[in-house]
């Protein structure tokens, strides 16, 4: 739906949106430069790019562009910032300000969207608190005239946070610190393989001076011994705390150490420790051959990840929204994401909370430092204590409350199936749980339950998985195979091993799997236990979460597919490549990969396949090439799920696209198969895997020493755990099962991402199908 038409200050003159971005680059920030200038042309409004952040702002001129539409092709797979950033100490006084404001007066500009960290947001509303008593003072200079400030006495300010730290409150992710993670966790991953050969110690330090997140995330991601992190400063006697840790799991055959350090890691004094004190403690004390890795910038480099393109596409869709929503009574937004949910919150508020992080730390009050992030970073540091140190007596629950906990993979394999079974096997041994592999999914357990020596049955130590954060695939083994072959036994291998809950990982096989469980319970007593399906399949497709763990792996490896065919077309132009995405019945692949690399059009199940719709995106195919002039060398993506018709395959409609180009285009079919569900799961899955496999536990403990017969009466003991909107929740399987599932096309009823296909078209420049011109006719956004 489209913003509220604004009037504009120049009679005769479209809206003019400037854009810029500001401080330490942060891949993710050109998707957001991108966005933001096709949603203005495509809401009729002009936008214009600030060159070199507010330095660019201050000098003006040249430094402040108009873009069209084809300026910002390409823009969404390339690190960094292409229109620059650089400090600017002039912004910081008035006078830098007061010129800022009479160069933006010049162009016309009277909303400015600003990417960057807290700095840079504080730095633009100061600028719009100011902007009044500018315009006065311009006047009274002479610099400007009265009329010539008259249409400008209002001036929008709309923020996005473009951070690798991920250091702003209010917003679960900042433009970046996915990708940045990614490079953290890559990095980490290799230092492994030469840890485990050497049996050697790596301190590994990570950016972060006031934020821990990378560092804590770090750690989830890699499964690292110890880490240090601002917020939550280790204990007194920290040096032998870690010491012990290492040594113990050392005892218990982990071959390597890994202990990773945010650059702003402190003790409860507030005396910083290094990674080279860490360094001298380990081989000192703990007698390990131990190495110092500083990663630095590289953290900040590189091309962005699928969810960053993702983020700041969206982002950028809604910050021009927010500019055309606005009145001279609203308060400067910033545009922030609650788990799956794009949300405006006050620019201000933000910013102070954030900054009232600093003044906690500094203040020793790390209680309170720790309770200013988000409740997702509390909920993270707490399951990475659970899930790392294997000693925590503590935690221990009385031997009544202690349950034989089955863990089962059922489907395909995804990214983060292991993440989460690490987890789960970890908190089993803090609570003292048994956790109980199934081997190979149901038909294993049917089929091998009582194989001699090794059934498929087996309990598993934590010495087992300990190293299973980063691993693809399935380590216990997955197969399609339903309870429902043989139900029978499976109640019996229950019984016969005491299986008191089932923890369930996988997609919608896993999904009906549980299904059928439940509707067992009336025949079968050994069913009546609680059991938990966590969501895991690249195709996002089971009801009941907006999010399967294995999807955002599965993202990651489409889109570096299809940046390389993109510059494979660089030798030839003109080339169009037509992809086809795993999905099944669901789009979900096919459109957020769209959104996140500019596809042309994307072809989905829920729209099928047309010959007017092909005709129709051809002839917008022409439109395209006739309009490039030759200067770009890029090739076109077209992404077809691979059920969204059984009559046109990619391989026909690549043929019919070279057919119509006759010459002046041509077109390739690729087809990526088994490639997209990725090699090493992606900091996301993992973190993800992580927290909802604790969460999954937690809530499978609470039916402890429950009689069967309450467990049955319980709806909430056969649930599925998922993300909806801004919430983490857990939904009877019952309630999901009848109301949100579309069994025939296994998928939900609902499906949260439709209404993003309209965004994707959008800043594709692909007219409406409803909207089809006659051939010749322009249909190409304006410049």
């Amino acid at each position: 739906m489209a913003p509220t038409t604004v009037p504009t200050p120049l009679a005769g003159k479209k809206r003019r949106i400037g854009v810029l971005t500001s401080g330490g680059d942060a891949p993710g920030m050109n998707g957001a430069v991108r966005a933001v200038v096709r949603m203005a042309i495509h809401y009729g409004c002009e936008a214009y790019a600030i060159y070199e952040g507010y330095d660019g702002l201050v000098k003006g001129g040249d430094m402040i562009k108009e873009m069209h539409w084809e300026d910002v092709r390409g823009f969404l797979s390339e690190g960094g910032t292409l229109i620059g950033t650089a400090r600017c100490a002039e912004f910081r006084e008035r006078p830098g300000r007061l010129q800022a404001a009479k160069n933006m007066i010049i162009k016309g500009i009277d909303a400015l969207v600003i990417c960057g960290g807290d700095g840079s947001l504080t730095g633009a509303d100061t600028l719009r608190a100011e902007w009044q008593g500018l315009l006065k003072e311009l006047v009274e200079k002479k610099e400007l005239t009265e009329e010539q400030i008259k249409p400008f006495t209002h001036l929008n300010i709309v923020g996005l946070v473009g951070s690798i730290d991920n250091d702003l409150s209010m917003t679960d992710a900042t433009i970046g610190c996915y990708s940045s993670l990614a490079r953290i966790c890559e990095a980490v991953d290799s230092v492994d393989t030469t840890a485990t050969s050497h049996q050697r110690a790596f301190v590994i330090e990570v950016m972060g001076r006031h934020c821990g997140w990378l560092a804590l995330m770090a750690g989830v991601s890699t499964g690292a011994d110890f880490i240090f992190i601002p917020e939550e400063p280790p204990s007194e006697n920290w040096q032998e705390e870690m010491c012990h840790v290492i040594k113990k799991h050392r005892a218990m055959g982990k071959r390597k150490t890994i202990v990773i350090v945010a650059e702003g890691a402190h003790d409860r004094e507030l005396n910083k420790i290094t990674p080279n004190m860490v360094k001298d403690l380990l081989t000192n004390q703990a007698g390990l051959d131990t190495r110092v890795t500083t990663l630095g910038h590289v953290q900040r480099g590189g091309t962005p990840s699928a969810y960053d393109r993702m983020l700041s596409t969206l982002q950028g869709v809604e910050a021009v929204r927010a500019v055309l929503d606005a009145t001279p009574e609203t308060p400067s937004p910033v545009i922030c994401i609650i788990e799956n949910k794009i949300v405006r919150r006050p620019l201000l508020e933000a910013i102070a909370q954030t900054k009232e992080v600093a003044t906690a730390i500094e203040a020793k009050d790390f209680d309170r430092a720790m309770e200013l992030r988000d409740a997702e970073f509390a909920e993270y540091y707490r399951a990475y204590g659970i899930t790392t140190s294997t000693e925590q007596p503590h935690m221990l629950l009385p031997e009544e409350k202690r349950m034989r906990i089955g863990i089962i993979h059922v489907g395909a394999p995804a990214g983060g199936m292991n993440a989460a079974t690490r987890a789960a096997v970890a908190y089993c041994m803090a609570r003292g749980h048994t956790p109980i592999a199934l081997h190979n999914g149901f038909p294993g357990l049917i089929r091998h339950h009582s194989d001699v020596p090794y059934g498929s049955v087996r309990e598993i130590q934590w010495v087992d998985a300990e190293g299973w954060a980063s691993k693809g695939g399935s380590e216990i083994g997955t197969n399609r195979g339903l309870p429902s072959e043989d139900l029978e036994t499976v109640s019996q291998v229950f019984s016969k091993y005491n299986i008191q809950a089932l923890f369930v990982v996988g997609g919608f096989e896993a999904f009906t799997a549980v299904s059928e469980l439940r509707k067992g319970r009336d025949h079968y007593k050994a069913f009546k236990i609680p059991i938990v399906i966590l969501p895991a399949t690249i195709s996002n497709n089971v009801p009941g979460t907006e999010y399967s763990i294995g999807s955002d792996t599965c993202l990651n490896a489409l889109i570096q597919y299809c940046d390389a065919c993109r510059q494979s077309a660089s030798a030839s132009r003109r080339r169009v490549f037509v992809i086809e995405t795993q999905g099944g019945e669901s789009g979900y692949v096919a459109t957020i990969a769209g959104l996140s690399i500019g596809a042309l059009a994307v072809y989905c199940p829920e729209d099928g396949i047309s010959l007017k719709m092909l005709d129709h995106d051809i002839d917008h195919l022409r439109e395209v090439f006739l309009q490039d002039k030759g200067q770009n060398r890029a090739g076109k993506i077209i992404l077809v799920n691979e059920k969204a018709s059984k009559t046109y395959s990619v391989q026909i409609i690549a043929a019919m696209i070279a057919e119509a180009g006759k010459g002046k285009f041509e077109s390739r079919h690729g087809v990526p198969g088994h490639f997209q569900q990725g090699t090493t799961p992606s900091p996301m899955d993992r973190v993800r895997a992580v927290r909802f496999g604790v969460k999954s536990l937690q809530h499978i403990e609470a039916f402890a020493g429950m009689s069967r017969d309450e467990i049955d009466d319980d709806p909430m003991s056969a649930v599925v755990i998922g993300i909806k909107g801004a919430k983490v929740l857990f939904s009877p399987m019952e309630t999901v099962e009848k109301k949100e599932t579309d069994w025939k096309l296994r998928r939900p009823k609902n499906e949260f991402w439709m209404g993003l296909k309209e965004t994707v078209n959008t800043l594709s420049g692909r007219p409406p199908t409803d909207c089809i011109r006659p051939r010749g006719e322009s249909m190409r956004k304006p410049h």
